[in-house]
């Protein structure tokens, strides 16, 4: 098809930030005080906050990318805590809330409108930290993004991701318990799925296998150190306590 699907998604995500998406509200003053003061929390999921040990134990100077992380609510916290952050974003809105959030705060961040589905603008072995928080099911291609990311991170460096990992896909919005869909979800090849998704203004979303996500990290040279999973946070599968995302952990080899 002609249409470019990022442009598509990036477009929604700025409407939905506009409407007040509670993933592009950005933390207040307080909140980053707390973290300058060494008490924070990030999430890569919905509900369950990342463990600290998943993080370096100094954060001084850490070069940490926020890869679709914008939006103003972990690249100030990190900011805080002392790392020399990047954040790489398609949604030109979530990045004028991290624009917005360091000159309220007085921080310095590079400030990058990347599409993930492309290569990353970094040079090899630029960051210790890679934050990519659920956003994969927006990009057909999953591979590509970790590749990217095992090739831009150091040697010992750290991936943390939140991952959609495909039944919320499974059932109608009503979530009346009922399975309405079946695999995979690729509006690029499926007519009902595009028409169905352009309606309702979700923009185009992706289902991916637990090879697609977890497997595809090991294919690109990750070890994977940790994982857990988290729910929507509201609705009939929250309820029902069914996981509907992971999150991982893994590190780039040292060479």
């Amino acid at each position: 098809m002609d249409l470019n699907y990022t442009d598509v998604n990036a477009a929604q995500i700025d409407q939905w930030v506009e409407g007040g998406w509670e993933w592009g509200i950005p933390i207040d003053h307080e909140t980053y005080l707390k973290a300058v003061r060494g008490d924070w929390k990030v999430f890569l999921t919905p509900t369950v906050p990342v463990p600290k040990e998943w993080f370096p134990d100094n954060m001084a100077g850490c070069k940490l990318l926020g890869l679709a992380s914008g939006g103003g609510q972990q690249m100030p916290i990190f900011s805080a805590a002392g790392a020399d952050c990047t954040v790489m974003d398609y949604s030109p809105k979530q990045l004028e809330s991290e624009e917005m959030m360091s000159r309220r705060e007085g921080y310095s961040i590079r400030i990058i409108r990347g599409d993930m589905t492309k290569p990353f603008p970094f040079e090899k072995d630029s960051f210790d930290v890679i934050f990519h928080p659920v956003s994969n099911c927006y990009v057909k291609d999953v591979q590509h993004v970790w590749d990217e990311c095992f090739r831009v991170l150091k040697p010992g460096g750290l991936l943390l991701a939140g991952l959609d990992n495909g039944v919320n896909f499974w059932f109608a919005d009503e979530e009346t318990g009922t399975i309405t869909e079946t695999m995979p979800v690729d509006p690029l090849t499926n007519p009902k799925q595009r028409e169905a998704m352009l309606k309702d203004g979700s923009g185009f979303q992706f289902s991916h296998t637990v090879e697609e996500q977890i497997g595809g990290q090991l294919k690109a040279g990750f070890t994977l150190k940790d994982i857990y999973g988290d729910t929507n946070g509201r609705g009939f599968l929250h309820e029902h306590h069914i996981d509907t995302f992971w999150a991982t952990l893994a590190r780039k080899p040292q060479y």
